[in-house]
């Protein structure tokens, strides 16, 4: 994570984005269904999820996915930054250990209301290069002063 934010008039249209890598582990996911009260058992009972559901693993909470798709993004605009809306499409599920890639573009840029607004899409894809899914973030971050 950056301790500074970008300024906005940095910042343009087709400009790439730090990838983000990460690996969720199952304390991580244990945790996260606490924190959620998400009793689904595939996300946390490695029998359950295999023997009943036909999983060949616990799977990745969709909500963790689009978290850690914020995180991409808002990591990159720094503390200055608000995310102002996050749109998902999960496609495809990741499991314990797998390392997930965050890869993203700006798309968009505008002064609303005396902020400077990122539009930013951004794609998530497996170790092996299968698309997990895929979303839009917007976030605001103050203009130069002056501006």
């Amino acid at each position: 994570m950056t301790t500074t934010s970008p300024r906005f008039e940095d910042i343009h249209v087709g400009d790439p984005l730090p990838e983000f890598v990460t690996t969720v582990g199952r304390a991580q996911m244990f945790l996260f269904s606490a924190a959620t009260n998400n009793a689904h058992r595939i996300h946390y009972d490695r029998t359950w999820a295999v023997d009943v559901e036909g999983l060949p693993d616990v799977v990745v909470h969709g909500p963790l996915h689009g978290a850690l798709m914020a995180r991409s993004v808002m990591d990159w605009l720094g503390p200055q930054a608000r995310m102002t809306t996050h749109a998902l499409k999960h496609m495809k599920p990741a499991f314990p250990g797998d390392d997930i890639h965050f890869q993203g573009k700006v798309t968009a840029t505008r002064v609303d209301g005396g902020y400077g607004m990122v539009e930013v899409e951004v794609r998530e894809t497996n170790g092996g290069g299968d698309v997990l899914g895929a979303g839009r973030i917007s976030a605001a971050l103050p203009l130069k002063a002056g501006d």
